[in-house]
């Protein structure tokens, strides 16, 4: 029976395919792909551990046993369903432990594995999801033969050199609550989504920490320097203090653009919902402006009507108003870019 030739993925060429959301965590998207992907060589890895030797060596003993090529099974995931073919050996005693018998759900699973990828800066740090992932049971030899085939994905995914100049990149954060030595922990994604000069997204990279911070950011603008990138002509990103100046210690030359999307979505959250309405249309006239002089008269006559009854948000835009106002700097096509883009 013929050997199942797993395909190998170009992340970062699939990676500037996707155009939206839907393209990276939809139905048959990278996300789902790369899933399929790694749990198939899983299972690979398995199954050279359970007979004790690669996948066309060969023993001269006759009592030995042998694959016997491979069921195919469904998975349910988060990011939909996944065809993997279990292999099989001619003693039919192979059991695999990431997908067991029966078992055709594993949201839980699938987010683990994906976290190798988040998680890909430390083999220590693969190590440690390996062995939550399959529990006290698992060996050395097996852990070492998965990690060894995790780990230059990961490796290569993370440290991939870059392009030199980037017209935009978007630094985001995503937070999320994790298992760690039996206790719920907090965590911060960083996340840096770039335009190319050919106008193609990419991210850049995923960078893992305990929680937001300047300091963080200054290591990932330092990596993002390190793997090649010398120049980046606008940084959007949301108000942490302390962020630009990160950013300008590594790039001095660029230009800061607070994410207006993140910056509406914070003041809407003090407005009462009978005002919404009215003072959103008032706000539109400030960051949909032609330009930056007529962005101010509509901003001085927002603080006249709004003021007094919300001060703290109107003090929001003003006192943000040099790193709010960049995108009126450039050319209509670039100010739509910066604007509707939404980082989260």
């Amino acid at each position: 029976m013929p050997e199942l030739n797993i395909p190998d993925i170009d992340l970062n060429s699939e990676l500037k395919k996707c155009k939206n959301m839907e393209d990276l965590v939809g139905k048959n998207g990278l996300m789902q792909r790369l899933f399929g992907n790694i749990i198939q060589q899983f299972l690979e890895a398995e199954m050279e551990e359970h007979l004790g030797r690669q996948k066309y060596e060969r023993v001269l003993d006759g009592e030995r046993n042998y694959r016997n090529g491979y069921s195919t099974k469904k998975i349910k995931s988060s990011f939909g369903e996944v065809d993997v073919n279990i292999p099989r050996d001619r003693k039919a005693e192979f059991e695999p432990k990431i997908i067991k018998k029966y078992e055709t759900v594993c949201n839980e699973l699938d987010k683990k594995v994906i976290g190798l990828y988040a998680r890909g800066m430390s083999v220590d740090d693969i190590k440690a999801e390996i062995d939550e992932l399959y529990g006290i049971d698992i060996s050395p030899a097996m852990t070492s033969k998965i990690t060894d085939k995790v780990m230059e994905t990961a490796i290569a995914w993370q440290n991939r050199p870059l392009e030199p100049i980037y017209p935009i990149v978007y630094m985001d954060t995503i937070h999320y609550k994790v298992r760690e030595e039996h206790q719920i922990v907090s965590k911060a994604a960083y996340i840096c989504m770039a335009l190319d000069m050919n106008g193609y997204k990419d991210i850049l990279g995923i960078w893992i920490g305990e929680q937001e911070g300047a300091k963080l950011w200054l290591s990932v603008c330092n990596d993002l320097k390190n793997r090649g990138v010398k120049d980046i002509l606008i940084a959007c990103m949301d108000g942490l203090k302390g962020l630009p100046d990160a950013i300008k210690a590594v790039f001095p030359q660029v230009n800061i653009q607070n994410c207006i999307i993140h910056q509406i979505r914070n003041s809407i959250k003090y407005i009462a919902s009978k005002d919404s309405k009215a003072f959103m249309k008032d706000l539109k006239q400030v960051y949909q402006a032609t330009n930056e002089q007529m962005a101010v008269k509509a901003l001085e006559l927002l603080e006249s009507t709004w003021g007094a009854k919300y001060p703290i948000v109107i003090q929001s835009w003003t006192n943000n108003w040099d790193n709010l106002s960049t995108y009126f700097d450039f050319p209509p096509e670039i100010r739509r870019i910066n604007i509707y883009h939404k980082c989260s």
